[in-house]
């Protein structure tokens, strides 16, 4: 979940370090620290947000370094609990993603042994190993220490004699930046982009040894050679332009997110996958569960095929007897649930198909088969164009289904997403702001979208949110319904509508203000909600796509209201390679 990145080169490193991790700090905001070598090896570090933090041009001296910003796992976030961590000579420096989770017996030993610690971190005890296994080369010293460690790490090392950074992944993401004269090595591809444009993936069990002009990467002690990718993403991708945040600049992407991804994901090599077995199994987390759901919807609806959907971290541990296709849906491609859930999935003897936004993830390498999604790097911690980018996919996998019926629909998709940015929210953002409670609700396809807009509403404006099927709130949520517990109701036409509309008069009746989304000239809809959004006209695809933007603008607006932190909600972070 943290952000790491890593700089041997020409160039001062301190400037690109403290550039990689403002662009890293999606990954976690709680502390920040860099490391470098010059005479001596130097260390900054505090608590907060590096984006807060003004640095003269060049804070710490040295052409090698390290940096790290914190999502806190083991230890409150503080000064000393912040990366880089050192050994005992202040000669070796660590910074590290991921849980150690024998990191107590080691530190029982290693002091026993006279070192002394400092933090509550796990992450400490590896300075201690690798100066315990020092001999003069530091990437021997991080071979024999990783062997020696348990759980997930991506991990870099410098030490004060050394001229080259030290690189260890296992379950945790890394990537190397292959520059001109300089190597970078990062938690994702963010920080490299303004640097280079050709990357190395490590895999699990991989140890990266980078200098100036060259690179090596081992496995067991061998050396191996992994593939220079070209990356497609630009440096202005990741910058906000003249929008106020991350967010908004990236649910106006949205339009042409939905038609570069619809437009790609046409390879008729995936039918056949649908075709050979009995049915399908969906497993994911958050927003990624949340369009596996609609896509539940629309292949049992559309094509009748059985879709099961499975949260990523139930499925590792209660693992459902499966013979089915297993679809794992991760933004990142190395959401630890998802992927624990996709190798328990391959150990099943299931094919296996993964939809992404990152090429070189894991997940591309564990799937059988990837479509990727063409969102580019998302930055808000909340998740917007990626959601719209997986309901494009899917939406696209019914269609080869089911003989191209939605063939026009989804050439129309980018249309009505862009029709949605005219709409005035502000009645329904005035009516949410205060609440101490707000309840989404729809029903079909629409109630995985319920889910998402409460999620989003919850994590970026920190109101309690709850989604639900709308015949659900009689069943015990019905008690929490009061004047100030706002009803965010989807109700366009179909077979519910009536039934819907029924349900909006319940909730209506028990004092609760309400929020209906529905189709333009809806006058009976217009007439018993408190605000009424219209919709223009349009099949279910189109619908299920323009609800899910209005909610996200709803949850944007509320959140500005209330001044909250929108790109980065407090105790979140966008990437959780962690379970």
């Amino acid at each position: 979940m943290c952000g790491i990145v890593g700089y041997v080169g020409r160039r001062e490193a301190a400037p690109l370090l403290v550039q990689g991790l403002r662009r890293l700090e999606y990954r976690g905001y709680d502390s920040f620290g860099i490391a470098t070598r010059d005479k001596d090896l130097l260390v900054l570090k505090h608590k907060g947000k590096i984006s807060d933090t003004v640095f003269v041009s060049n804070p710490l001296p040295g052409g090698l370094g390290i940096g790290h910003t914190r999502w806190a796992t083991h230890g409150v976030p503080n000064d000393v609990n912040a990366h880089p961590h050192v050994d005992c000579t202040h000669n070796i420096a660590v910074v590290h993603n991921g849980v150690i989770e024998n990191y107590s017996e080691l530190r029982k030993q290693l002091t026993a042994r006279g070192h002394h610690f400092s933090s509550q971190t796990d992450t400490e005890v590896i300075p201690h190993l690798i100066e315990e296994n020092y001999e003069g080369d530091l990437l021997e010293a991080v071979r024999r220490t990783v062997a020696v460690l348990h759980g997930s790490y991506a991990l870099l090392a410098i030490a004060q004699d050394d001229d080259r950074v030290i690189a260890a992944r296992e379950k945790s993401p890394l990537v190397l930046g292959i520059g001109d004269g300089e190597m970078l090595a990062a938690s994702d591809m963010t920080p490299l982009l303004e640097h280079t444009e050709r990357v190395v993936f490590l895999e699990d069990g991989d140890i990266a040894s980078l200098s100036a002009d060259h690179y090596e990467i081992l496995r067991a002690g061998i050396p191996v050679t992994r593939p220079v990718e070209i990356v497609d993403w630009g440096v202005e991708d990741v910058k906000k332009g003249a929008f106020e945040h991350y967010m908004l600049k990236e649910i106006y992407e949205q339009p042409q997110v939905f038609y570069e991804t619809v437009r790609t994901a046409t390879d008729e090599s995936i039918v056949p996958l649908f075709k050979k077995v009995p049915g399908v199994t969906v497993v994911a987390c958050g927003t990624s569960y949340h369009a596996g759901l609609v896509f539940k919807y629309l292949l049992e609806g559309m094509c009748s095929i059985p879709v099961r959907v499975e949260l990523a971290s139930e499925f590792k541990y209660f693992t459902p007897p499966i013979r089915d296709l297993v679809v794992a849906v991760t933004q990142s491609g190395e959401t630890a649930d998802t992927l624990a859930a996709l190798r328990k999935a391959k150990a099943h003897n299931c094919m296996t198909l993964a939809v992404t936004n990152v090429q070189g993830s894991t997940v591309t390498r564990i799937a059988d088969q990837t479509i990727f999604t063409r969102a580019g790097p998302e930055i808000g911690v909340a998740a917007t164009k990626s959601f719209t980018a997986q309901l494009a996919v899917f939406m696209q996998v019914a269609n080869l289904l089911c003989d191209r019926e939605l063939d026009e629909v989804l050439s129309r998709g980018h249309l009505a997403i862009s029709e949605v940015f005219l709409m005035d929210l502000g009645k329904a953002v005035t009516l949410c702001k205060d609440a101490g409670l707000i309840f989404f609700v729809g029903r079909g396809p629409f109630y995985p979208v319920a889910l998402e807009g409460a999620l989003k509403m919850k994590e970026i404006s920190y109101i309690p949110a709850e989604g639900y099927a709308a015949g659900e709130l009689k069943h015990g949520p019905f008690a929490l319904l009061t004047p100030e517990t706002p009803v965010v109701a989807i109700c366009t036409p179909g077979n519910t509508y009536d039934v819907m509309i029924s349900n909006i008069k319940e909730m209506k009746a028990r004092g609760a203000p309400m929020v209906g989304i529905g189709e333009e000239g809806d006058s009976e809809l217009e007439e018993i909600v408190d605000v009424f959004v219209p919709l223009p006209r349009s099949p279910l695809a189109i619908r299920i796509l323009t609800t899910s933007v209005v909610f996200q603008l709803l949850s944007y607006y509320t959140a500005k209201a209330l001044e909250r932190e929108i790109d980065k909600p407090r105790n979140l972070a966008k990437s959780v390679t962690v379970e």
